[in-house]
């Protein structure tokens, strides 16, 4: 079943900005996808295919530096962790901004944190 994930940054503006929007395979999000580049804080809005909300994130904020951001979804809730990805995250969707999504394929990153390489792959099918 197909979902959309609206990533919103409330503090821009009169009324907030979209980060990204994105539809995906609702079992390839499984319990938490990535997202590269996430503002200091997002309001997340998941919608299913008939457009109704099944879960929501709201007044999320970023407690550390770092190129990645999990959001993680539990029931109707989605919170936001920090973190840095380890190989466990291999085939994890990875949102990007303005909503392009495709799976993390590989990822390195230094010790102290000063580096990293990663690699996205993106598919497509009709």
């Amino acid at each position: 079943m197909d979902e959309t994930w609206d990533l919103w940054i409330p503090d821009v503006g009169a009324t907030g900005l979209s980060f990204a929007r994105t539809v995906v395979d609702g079992t390839a999000a499984r319990d938490r996808v990535l997202v590269h580049a996430a503002p200091p804080k997002l309001e997340v809005t998941v919608r299913g295919e008939d457009g109704a909300v099944v879960a929501t994130g709201t007044d999320l904020q970023r407690g550390a530096p770092g190129p990645m951001t999990y959001l993680v979804r539990s029931g109707d809730q989605v919170r936001l962790e920090d973190g840095w990805p380890t190989d466990g995250d291999l085939g994890r969707l990875v949102i990007l901004p303005g909503g392009e999504t495709g799976v993390l394929v590989q990822w390195w990153h230094a010790d102290d944190k000063s580096e990293w390489r990663w690699q996205v792959e993106f598919t497509n099918h009709v």
